[in-house]
């Protein structure tokens, strides 16, 4: 493909590799698909660029999956946005969700101290690749300790790789016409360099496999260092423009020497709720926990990750009356 001359799309990823510096990587972009996930939600704006970031992880991370499943990214902590979900689902589905304490929130930018550390606080981020029913999970989880999102998956994968890999990540809105709702963005390319024998498991990047503990990462060489040093010129503003294709992005921080593209992968939005399964899950739920959610002959349930409302009498998961 010629990179030189590419027409930018969004809501992508995009496999490239540096043959002559022996780096793979991948850059994702999005731009439509983010804004259908955080306009079902109304999030404070740094809520919403954290969840961003989340989103853009799970569908960079999901994505080089080598089989069909999912990859779930998940945080508990102790800041304002406290839960943040994000999934990817085989082949290109992916969706997110925060759970946001909006006073403590105005709080801290009151204080002057926002940034995305205190947004999220301490606690851990945990990574999940689910390979479907009767197939065993692996889950690899990390300190959030004052840290971003980006530097907990560099965090994970100098514990569990045992590749060397560099991420640069940025989220943020496009602010269009006065009254416009911002149009959000997120952009981010990974670097990883190959080992000399060609390759891993494809379940390595995820099974936290290193009983020792100890960095095991290969000694950095030329071309490792190289590789790093470009990557690191990368602005937040070349990631999150929606002018400026991916493969224009990557032509020029690695022109020199020389980078392949491969096909990319188009992202969607996605949920999985809908009243028949909901329906069936109030059903086999306790009769007690069924008649506390009824509230004048009806029980409500919201989905977390489409913000869809759903209504249910309690005839219909088999309650008798309101009261249950």
């Amino acid at each position: 493909m010629d990179i030189t001359t590419a027409v930018s799309v969004e809501d992508a990823v995009l496999p490239f590799e540096i043959k002559p510096l022996g780096v793979r990587g991948r850059m994702v972009r999005f731009g439509g698909v983010l804004d259908q996930i955080l306009d079902r939600h109304d999030y404070p704006m740094p809520a919403s660029a954290v969840l961003a970031e989340a989103v853009t992880l799970a569908a960079m991370f999901g994505s080089m999956l080598k089989f069909d499943g999912k990859f779930i990214l998940q945080t508990s902590t102790d800041g304002p946005v406290d839960v943040l979900v994000a999934d990817f689902a085989s082949p290109n589905k992916v969706r997110g969700y925060a759970r946001v304490n909006v006073q403590r929130l105005a709080e801290l930018e009151a204080s002057g101290q926002m940034t995305p550390q205190a947004v999220i606080g301490n606690g851990h981020l945990a990574m999940t690749v689910d390979q479907g029913p009767d197939m065993e999970r692996y889950q690899g989880i990390v300190g959030l300790q004052g840290d971003t999102l980006a530097d907990a998956a560099h965090e994970y994968f100098r514990q569990s790789e045992q590749i060397p890999t560099l991420l640069k990540l940025a989220a943020g809105p496009l602010v269009g016409r006065a009254g416009a709702a911002p149009s959000w963005r997120a952009g981010a390319i990974m670097i990883q360099h190959l080992p000399a024998d060609g390759g891993i498991s494809p379940m390595q990047v995820y099974s936290g496999d290193n009983p020792s503990g100890e960095d095991e990462s290969i000694a950095e060489d030329d071309n490792w260092v190289k590789a790093k040093f470009l990557l690191d010129t990368v602005e937040d503003h070349e990631l999150l423009d929606p002018l400026l294709s991916s493969e224009r992005v990557l032509y020029r921080l690695f022109h020199e020497d020389g980078v392949t593209v491969y096909p990319e992968l188009k992202f969607q939005r996605y949920c999985s709720c809908s009243p028949d399964r909901l329906q069936d899950i109030l059903s086999r739920m306790p009769e007690e926990d069924r008649a506390h959610m009824a509230e004048d002959g009806e029980i409500k349930v919201k989905c977390e990750f489409c913000s869809t409302e759903y209504v249910f009498s309690p005839a219909d998961i088999g309650m008798d009356d309101a009261n249950g």
